[in-house]
């Protein structure tokens, strides 16, 4: 029998781990740690920018009536669930980049843009903007929960624990007293670093989508039943 999944990430994105890990035969235990709120945020003109950039479905979900000011831009998503919230939004120019935030930039560059408008997340990541002058706007933020009652009774079934950025990964670690006992999948080498050390094993997603998180985190789970065909340990 393969172990549990635990997925600590908030709604909505949960029940959307969850259904796919279902599909994949796993056992997945759903414990948001964080609940996503809408924050109050001041609209620049739009324009003063040349595209407007979504590194997360959150800021359409969160951003308001105010977030439709800028659907005359052209849209640069950072996947597929972004890009469809932004059509659903009155976006009709929008791009698609390669699931990451370095990689969406890059697309922006080649693409020859240069103001960017990024409506994002309280706490986020910054990387080189390559040339780009990005304006940030925090439209939404990941707030911590207390540690749900369910925590603990799913901790205890060893469950492999997904991470989906390193501010989960961290309060994963201070929840757990236990770390040998849990095999962590991260969704990038950052998350995998805040967790810190003694997990009883460490993997990390070959992208850092949802989806390449998933899959490291099935062959996780199913480790212990295929070492249980050949009598390993």
């Amino acid at each position: 029998m393969s172990r549990p999944l635990l997925v600590l990430r908030p709604e909505p994105g949960t029940a959307a781990t969850v259904s796919r890990a279902r599909l994949l035969g796993l056992d997945a235990i759903a414990v948001p740690l964080f609940e996503i709120v809408p924050l109050v945020w001041d609209a620049p003109d739009p324009a003063r920018f040349d595209a407007v950039m979504v590194t997360s479905v959150n800021a359409l979900r969160h951003g308001g009536d105010a977030v439709r000011r800028y659907a005359g831009l052209r849209a640069y998503a950072v996947g597929e669930a972004s890009a469809a919230a932004l059509a659903e939004a009155g976006f009709d120019d929008v791009r698609i980049g390669p699931g990451d935030a370095i990689g969406l930039i890059e697309l922006l560059a080649s693409d020859g843009v240069g103001r960017v408008l990024h409506l994002c997340g309280e706490d986020r990541r910054e990387p080189d903007p390559c040339g780009l002058t990005i304006e940030r706007v925090a439209v939404y933020a990941a707030r911590e929960i207390a540690c749900p009652e369910e925590f603990e009774a799913a901790i205890t079934r060893r469950p492999v624990a997904m991470v989906h950025s390193p501010r989960a990964a961290a309060r994963l670690a201070a929840l757990v007293a236990d770390r040998g006992r849990i095999p962590l999948a991260a969704i990038s080498a950052n998350a995998a670093a805040a967790a810190g050390d003694g997990w009883e094993a460490v993997a990390i997603a070959d992208a850092p989508t949802d989806q390449a998180l998933l899959a490291i985190a099935a062959r996780m789970c199913k480790q212990e039943k295929d070492n249980s065909r050949d009598g390993s340990q």
